[in-house]
């Protein structure tokens, strides 16, 4: 296989998997936990009950309003969760409650959210949670089940791991009276050993040599500090928790810690990936300078290695840079420019820019024909995004300057990596 083949069939198999986990029509869905447990009915139905133990052991939820006494009509609670709002509140939301209680211990509950401090009301419109506890000898069988509609199986994954923690903190907080607080997922450890699968599953797009196995570990690198110029800018801007999650073939994927404020905080979050990873450019064009022979200041193992990495950087963040969706170019691009024409425009310039560095670094021009085709279908695809409450804070002028400046100085940086870096390796 070409190495040209290879990037192709790479590239092809990650805008699918970008579609599968983003824009897929998967429709509605129920995900159903079911667990044995060796308690006492009541004692479980105490533990699931609004009015039970929810805030005791529950990963999620800080506090519960519930009931005449708390100004709540018969049927309402109101939930804190853990996470934060735009403002650092805890987000609250409002549910209705039906629950029907038998004399044997026996439970059901479903819930519907009718309000949301962050989201808006729409967004729940599909979504029902139901809780069921049915005795048998020696304990009862715990079923959570959640309905709701998905487009894209990313935020369908996300459920389903999310109840499998509130399960696990159930059942940890009924084994020790403890909170439960472990989440394997997100560890360190988890997300290191899934940065390894990603790296080996590349490798053979390379080839199975000792090569290739360089050149995927230099992607994979590349991935982790264009997450980590996210990371800064979320802390920046005030946010307290932030994780990095690898998804093996796609990436890496850097989450906030509460809901964006204003369009410029989506704008530099989203363009500080390529950002940071752009002041690595000049010291790698530098210690390939000083790493040639004909220098000698820094020792000729460093050359070629240099010029490699330059390439891998400059590719992958200008890819990133492109005006699709889910894409941080997409991202800036609409933030910047409010108006449909004027979004339009600015792609087209942005795509006409990636594509003229192809042809400086004489891609087939029938390939950059095909990137073109997929840059555009892909462009089209929609995606389901977060409906929010309350509008986000606009751009003013500067904050628009800053971010359109800071936009196209990243492409030029990038595109400057890719065509320089293939002039020191192919000529």
């Amino acid at each position: 296989m070409t190495t040209t083949v290879s990037i192709i069939l790479l590239v092809a198999i990650n805008l699918g998997l970008l579609w599968l986990m983003m824009a897929a029509p998967i429709g509605q869905r129920t995900i159903t936990l079911r667990r044995q447990l060796p308690h006492d009915p009541k004692r479980l139905r105490q533990a699931i009950r609004p009015q039970g133990n929810l805030v005791d052991w529950s990963p999620d939820i800080t506090a519960v309003r519930h009931g005449q006494s708390e100004g709540m009509p018969d049927g309402q609670m109101e939930m804190s969760m853990r996470y934060p709002d735009r403002r650092g509140q805890p987000v609250r939301r409002l549910y209705v409650v039906d629950e029907r209680i038998d004399d044997e211990g026996g439970y059901a509950a479903t819930s519907r959210i009718v309000a949301d401090s962050t989201l808006a009301n729409s967004f729940w419109n599909r979504f029902h949670d139901d809780r069921r506890i049915e005795p048998t000898q020696g304990g009862a069988v715990v079923t959570f089940s959640q309905s709701d509609h998905y487009r894209g199986l990313a935020f369908y994954l996300f459920r389903f791991f999310a109840m499998r923690r509130e399960m696990a903190a159930l059942e940890g907080w009924l084994a020790t009276g403890k909170r439960y607080e472990r989440s394997l997922f997100t560890h360190p450890l988890t997300q290191i050993a899934l940065a390894t699968i990603s790296t080996l599953m590349l490798w053979p797009f390379f080839g199975l040599t000792e090569n290739g196995l360089a050149i995927s570990i230099l992607l994979t690198l590349v991935i982790i500090l264009h997450e980590l110029g996210h990371i800064i800018a979320y802390r920046a801007f005030g946010h307290e928790r932030v994780m990095l999650i690898f998804v093996p073939m796609l990436g890496g994927i850097a989450v906030g810690g509460r809901p964006y404020r204003s369009r410029f905080e989506i704008a530099t979050c989203a363009l500080m990936g390529a950002g940071v990873s752009a002041f690595l450019v000049p010291i790698l064009v530098l210690a390939y300078n000083l790493s040639s022979f004909r220098t000698g200041i820094l020792p000729f193992a460093l050359h070629m290695p240099s010029a490699l990495l330059l390439l891998i950087l400059g590719a992958f963040n200008l890819l990133n840079l492109l005006p699709m969706s889910r894409f941080d170019g997409g991202q800036v691009v609409r933030q910047v420019f409010p108006g449909r024409r004027m979004q339009i425009l600015s792609s087209f310039i942005l795509t006409m820019i990636v594509l003229l560095v192809g042809y400086e670094i004489n891609i087939p021009v029938p390939a950059l024909m095909a990137g073109l085709a997929i840059i555009t279908l892909v462009s089209l695809i929609g995606f389901r995004t977060n409906v929010m409450r309350d509008e986000l804070e606009p751009m003013n002028a500067a904050e628009r300057l800053m971010a359109g400046f800071g936009l196209y100085s990243a492409v030029a940086i990038h595109s400057y990596a890719v065509v320089n870096a293939c002039q020191m390796i192919f000529r």
